[in-house]
């Protein structure tokens, strides 16, 4: 993975990659083997502190502090909700009604480790959500959380009843299929089995609004990479079509 095809922005203070899907942000603990995003950006640039999470399968903005005073900075600036995180996401099915919040409160699964629930013993977590597009199977949705619980739009999500598509933990890990999108669909003829438009959690980390130490404004905006892209346009083909 080459870090500079990944920077969004980046000032001596910090800087804003666009994180692939599949690598984590920060070394896991129990297998320090494994990439992560923090890692690679230590070899690159050397002092690198982390401020925010993405989900290893997460992809999209991601910011990260160069120094300690920045670090100082961005944490408290993440804490205090005065970073607005919006976020592109696939659910199953079509939200009714299409725009709302949800305010439930956010705790560790009781039994399975690393799964959370929405329960009023844990903590506040608040998010908003819009439906984009519908095309019945799935719907685009843009989502704003205001507060950074683990894996708060999966489980506001699942709360609603529309899990975010390919999510093994909270829905169903089943790929986007072309076949389950276009009727007519046939293998071809040298093709024995069906390749996946999107095998990953269908969650995009798509913009990200705050103002830095200097009081610039800055509104950053990652495109939906290529997975996404293709289901999205295969969906809206198919609509089209039938309409």
């Amino acid at each position: 993975m080459r870090i500079n095809e990944h920077i969004v922005h980046i000032t001596d203070d910090f800087i804003v990659l666009n994180k692939p899907a599949g690598l984590l942000t920060i070394p896991d603990r129990h297998d320090q083997q494994l990439p992560s995003l923090q890692t690679q950006l230590k070899k690159a640039y050397g002092s690198i502190f982390t401020v925010h999470r993405l989900d290893r399968d997460t992809s999209g903005l991601i910011l990260f502090a160069r120094n300690e005073a920045a670090h100082r900075y961005y944490s408290q600036l993440f804490e205090s909700r005065a970073v607005r995180k919006f976020y592109l996401g696939l659910v199953a099915g079509q939200l009714e009604p299409p725009a709302g919040s949800v305010d439930e409160p956010i705790m560790e699964h009781p039994v399975q480790k690393g799964k959370m629930v929405t329960n009023r013993k844990g903590k506040a977590a608040l998010t908003d959500y819009e439906m984009q597009e519908a095309f019945g199977l799935y719907s685009l949705v843009k989502l704003e959380i205001h507060t950074g619980r683990t894996h708060q739009i999966r489980v506001h999500m699942k709360s609603l009843g529309h899990p975010i598509a390919v999510d093994e933990l909270y829905g169903d890990a089943t790929p986007v299929l072309l076949s389950a999108i276009k009727k007519k669909y046939r293998l071809g003829k040298f093709t024995e089995e069906e390749r996946p438009l999107m095998s990953r959690l269908a969650l995009h980390a798509w913009q990200l609004h705050f103002t830095d130490q200097q009081g610039v404004s800055h509104q950053l905006e990652a495109p939906l990479p290529k997975d996404m892209q293709a289901v999205l346009s295969q969906l809206r083909k198919h609509k089209k079509q039938q309409a």
